[in-house]
C-alpha cells in the first residue's frame, strides 16, 4: 500500500526501466513549422488551402512543438473492437519497447496482460513501461485492482524490464485525502493521458484499457507512424513516470506496495506538495515548449512529401508553476482565428462525452464565424455514469443542466442556425447490445472544403478539470492531405450516426428537468476544490 511515513525510500533505488533523460537542446531553426513565407506554397493565394492554413499554423508555432509528417503516416481507428485488435497486434511485434500511459487498466483484463506476457517471454530485448493513476489504480485494493493486476509482471520478468508507476496529484493531501471518498476524489486531478507506444508508432486515444473500451465504449483512437512523435511522447511518458510512485510485488494483502524512489525527479507530492510542483516545472517546462525542439529527427519520408504538421500537446496545469501548458492555449487561438469574417463558411465539429466544456471554449465555439456546426454529446443513457451507485450516478443528469446551459448561451447570441447539438445513443447502459460514448474532439472543415484539415485527438475532455486538475496529451493535426483529410471526414461522420438532433424544447421536457440534489452535488464539488 501506499507508503507515506517515510519520505523516500531509505534504500537508493534504480530506475527499474532504463529511462532516458528528457531530451531538449538548444533552440534551432523550427524545422517543423508550416512552409516560411517565400516558398510556393506560402505564396498560395490567401483562399488555398494553405492560405487558409497560415494563420493558424503562424500562431501554432509560437505556442507548441511540432512535427511535419506525410498524412499516409496517420491511421484512423473508428471502432473500439479495431483499437483493440490493432494495440494487441502492435504489441505481439514489438521489438524493443512498449510503453502505456492510460488513467486505468482494468483489473480482469487478463487478455491484454497475457498479451504483454508472451511478447515479453517471447522476446527478451523488449522492455515494458505502464503510467497509470494512483487514486484510480488502488481504488478497491485490498481487493482485485489495478495495481494487483499489474505487480506479477514485475515480479515474472524483473524490474529492469518492467516498471509500473502510478502519478497522484499533489492536490489530494492532508484532510482532503483523508475524508474524501474514494469515488468521488479523483476530481482532484488525475493522470488521464491515453499515450498507446510500441517501437516507433503510437496511438493517441481517449481510451483506457478496460473491456467496455474495447467493446462498446465509443472513443477515437489515431495510430502515428512517425518515430519523430513516438519519441516525443516517450519522453513526456517517462518525465510523469519520474514524477510518480513505484509498484512493487508484495506479500501484503494488496498484492502490491507504493514507494518513492530517491531517483525520482521531485519529492513525494504526499510529503512536499509545494516542492513538488517547483521541481516537475523545472523538468516538464522545458519539455513543452516551443522555443526548444526534441532532439529527434528520424522520420524517412522525403520532405516535400511532408504535408502534415502534428503539434504535440500537452495540459499540464498541477505540475506547472507557472503554467505554461500547450493545449488550451492552441484550441484557443484555432477557435479565436474561426471567428475571423474570412471563415464565414467554414464549419467546426466538436464532440465530449462528459459535455462540460470550459467557458472560454463555450464563448468561443459559439463566438466562431463558421456556420454548419455541430456539437455531439452522451445522451443520458449512453453517459457511464448511467445508473451509477452513489454520487457519481447523479453526474449524467449534471451533464444535461450543462448542455442546456450552452444552449441557452446559443439561443441568447442568435446563432442557433449555425450551432446543432446532437447527443449520441446506442441502446440503454445496462441493457444487452448498448455501448456508452467517450469521444472527444475537434475537427475544423476550411470554405470552399467538403472535408476537414484540422483535427484535434487526445485524452482531454476540454472541461475547466481538464485544464486545471488533470494530465492530458493532445495531437494537433493541420493537414493539406486529401487522404487524411478523408479519413478525418469519415470519423466525424460515423460519430453522427448514432445521434439524434437535441433541441433547447427537448432539454425543457419534464423528463429532462434535473433536480434540486444534482445541483447541490455540483455546487458541493466546486465549493471544495474539486471539478467535474
Amino acid at each position: 500500500m501506499l507508503a507515506r511515513s517515510v519520505p523516500r525510500c531509505f534504500a537508493k533505488l534504480r530506475a527499474p526501466v532504463s529511462r532516458p533523460c528528457i531530451r531538449v537542446s538548444r533552440p534551432q531553426c523550427r524545422r517543423f513549422s508550416m512552409p516560411a513565407s517565400g516558398s510556393p506554397t506560402a505564396a498560395s493565394s490567401p483562399t488555398s488551402s494553405a492560405g487558409m492554413l497560415a494563420p493558424f499554423t503562424n500562431e501554432l508555432d509560437r505556442i507548441a512543438p511540432s512535427f511535419r509528417i506525410n498524412g499516409s503516416q496517420v491511421t484512423v481507428l473508428q471502432t473500439p473492437a479495431e483499437f483493440y485488435e490493432t494495440l494487441k497486434a502492435k504489441i505481439r511485434n514489438a521489438e524493443r519497447r512498449i510503453f502505456l500511459s492510460t488513467l486505468y487498466i482494468g483489473k480482469s483484463e487478463k487478455e491484454l496482460i497475457t498479451t504483454l506476457q508472451e511478447t515479453l517471454r517471447a522476446k527478451p530485448h523488449v522492455k515494458l513501461s505502464i503510467l497509470t493513476d494512483a487514486l484510480r489504480g488502488t481504488r478497491e485494493a485490498p481487493d482485485p485492482s489495478c495495481a494487483s493486476l499489474l505487480a506479477p509482471l514485475i515480479a515474472e520478468f524483473g524490474p529492469d524490464r518492467v516498471e509500473i508507476r502510478m502519478y497522484h496529484t499533489p492536490n489530494l493531501t492532508g484532510l482532503r485525502k483523508k475524508y474524501i471518498p474514494k469515488r468521488v476524489n479523483e476530481g482532484w486531478g488525475l493522470q488521464h493521458m491515453k499515450l498507446y507506444g510500441i517501437d516507433d508508432e503510437i496511438i493517441l486515444s481517449g481510451a483506457n484499457l478496460s473491456s467496455d473500451y474495447f467493446t462498446n465504449r465509443q472513443d477515437r483512437y489515431h495510430l502515428f507512424a512517425s518515430q519523430d512523435i513516438t519519441e516525443y511522447y516517450s519522453d513526456l511518458h517517462n518525465a510523469v513516470g519520474s514524477l510518480s510512485f513505484l509498484v512493487k510485488p508484495s506479500d501484503s494483502p494488496s498484492g502490491f506496495d507504493l514507494t518513492w524512489p530517491e531517483t525520482n525527479a521531485a519529492p513525494s507530492p504526499l510529503e512536499d506538495p509545494k516542492e513538488f510542483v517547483v521541481e516537475s516545472t523545472g523538468l516538464l517546462s522545458r519539455l513543452i515548449s516551443p522555443k526548444t525542439a526534441p532532439l529527434t529527427a528520424h522520420d524517412k519520408s522525403p520532405a516535400d512529401k511532408r504535408d502534415t504538421s502534428v503539434y504535440v500537446l500537452a495540459q499540464l496545469s498541477q505540475l506547472l508553476s507557472p503554467d505554461t501548458s500547450t493545449e488550451l492555449p492552441a484550441i484557443t487561438h484555432v477557435l479565436q482565428t474561426l471567428s475571423s469574417p474570412q471563415y464565414a463558411n467554414s464549419s467546426w465539429t466538436f464532440t465530449a462525452g462528459y459535455f462540460n466544456p470550459a467557458p472560454s471554449l463555450s464563448n468561443l465555439l459559439i463566438s466562431a464565424a463558421s456556420h454548419n456546426n455541430t456539437v455531439i454529446t452522451a445522451s443520458p443513457f449512453a453517459n457511464g455514469f448511467y445508473k451509477s451507485p452513489g454520487v457519481s450516478g447523479l453526474l449524467p443528469d449534471a451533464y444535461v443542466l450543462l448542455a442546456r446551459r450552452f444552449l441557452r448561451a446559443v439561443h441568447h447570441s442568435k446563432r442557433e442556425e449555425s450551432i446543432t447539438l446532437r447527443e449520441w445513443r446506442k441502446g440503454t447502459v445496462g441493457e444487452p447490445g448498448a455501448w456508452t460514448y467517450h469521444a472527444k474532439g475537434l475537427w475544423v472543415t476550411l470554405p470552399e472544403n467538403k472535408n476537414p484539415s484540422i483535427s484535434l485527438i487526445g485524452s482531454s475532455n476540454y472541461t475547466k478539470r481538464s485544464y486545471s486538475l488533470d494530465l492530458e496529451a493532445n495531437a494537433l493535426i493541420v493537414t493539406e492531405n486529401e487522404g487524411l483529410k478523408q479519413r478525418l471526414a469519415d470519423e466525424q461522420r460515423s460519430l453522427q450516426e448514432n445521434t439524434t438532433i437535441t433541441t433547447r424544447d427537448d432539454l425543457a421536457k419534464t423528463e429532462r428537468r434535473v433536480g434540486l440534489k444534482v445541483r447541490l452535488a455540483m455546487l458541493a464539488v466546486k465549493l471544495s476544490g474539486g471539478a467535474l
